[in-house]
């Protein structure tokens, strides 16, 4: 066994664990917090983190050791990428794990909307028959915009198509001369946002993508569209969202993630038009699995100076 010490600050799946500990000497310290991971960091020659964890410019600079930081999961906007670029530290993901148990969540949200599943449950939980109020929409024949085409945003594209759905998809790193889209096209951003029924987004966090979906986009989508996001909190102006569900303008949206979480605008958390999750996309045991796999490989493959698969910074 190597000397390196590795710190995981929010829990790991075992078959990751597995690995890690045949190479390394491993501290789970799942719910560390913020200060003392500050304190400790600099005791450690790599950290595998999800969601919770904020590795800030502050920890990054006292992370005197650290070679690899690994993200269990994809985004890394909780990753100060910046920092640790300036201070020689590899940022690591595993992408690939959670796109299935996202694309199917997704597909389950479109369906719920279509159908105002939780509603009808929620009646019938209350003793409430509300057949005659329950009129949904049918897939079949509709147009999905899906913004972000990559291993998620094809995954669904592909569901969709059995279901009967056309595509229009939208990705800033694709051209139509190089990407074939079963069942649809590949249409500049204002095109798919007027053109769908339904719209989903897969994309990352970035200044660029933030408040992606704001009142000016809203307003030119098509009255009655349903809109829906698994993918990161932020992209979606959250007032512009509810002023378009409040106006009638949107349908109905279903959200996995949120601005701010657990989220604090309880307003359109209840808004009766809206169905909410708690971040749960990629909260399979298949997908937690095989995530805790590929990052503990990766960052194993990081501090031995391998070829990367999955490298960020």
């Amino acid at each position: 066994m190597s000397s390196w010490r590795i710190l995981l600050t929010d829990g790991l799946q075992k078959a990751g664990k597995e690995i890690l500990d045949f190479e390394a000497s491993v501290d789970d310290r799942k719910g560390i917090t913020a200060e003392e991971l500050l304190s400790e960091i600099n005791k450690y020659d790599a950290v595998i983190v999800r969601g919770r964890t904020k590795m800030t410019d502050k920890v990054i600079a006292q992370a005197k050791k650290i070679k690899v930081v690994g993200r269990c999961g994809v985004g890394v906007d909780n990753i100060d990428l910046k920092a640790a670029k300036e201070n020689g530290i590899t940022v690591v993901n595993a992408p690939g794990a959670t796109t299935t148990s996202v694309a199917e969540l997704t597909m389950g949200l479109i369906f719920s909307l279509a159908r105002e599943i939780p509603r009808a449950d929620a009646g019938m939980k209350k003793g409430e028959w509300l057949k005659k109020e329950l009129v949904g929409v049918e897939l079949d024949k509709k147009s999905l915009g899906i913004i972000g085409y990559g291993r998620i945003g094809s995954r669904i594209g592909k569901i969709a198509v059995s279901a009967g759905m056309q595509i229009n998809a939208f990705d800033p790193f694709l051209t139509p001369e190089t990407t074939q889209i079963d069942g649809g096209e590949l249409l500049p951003f204002d095109e798919v946002i007027t053109k769908s029924d339904f719209i989903t987004i897969h994309t990352p966090l970035t200044e660029t993508t933030r408040n992606l979906i704001n009142d000016e986009v809203i307003s030119k989508m098509k009255d009655g569209v349903f809109i829906i996001c698994a993918a990161r909190g932020g992209i979606i102006d959250e007032k512009a969202l509810l002023d378009g569900l409040n106006s009638g303008k949107v349908a109905g949206a279903a959200l996995d993630v949120y601005a701010s979480e657990p989220p604090t605008n309880q307003e359109l958390i209840s808004h009766p038009k809206v169905i909410s999750t708690p971040h749960i996309a990629g909260q399979t045991a298949d997908a937690q699995k095989q995530a805790s796999i590929d990052i503990s490989t990766e960052v194993l493959a990081g501090l031995r100076g391998e070829k990367l698969r999955w490298k960020i910074v």
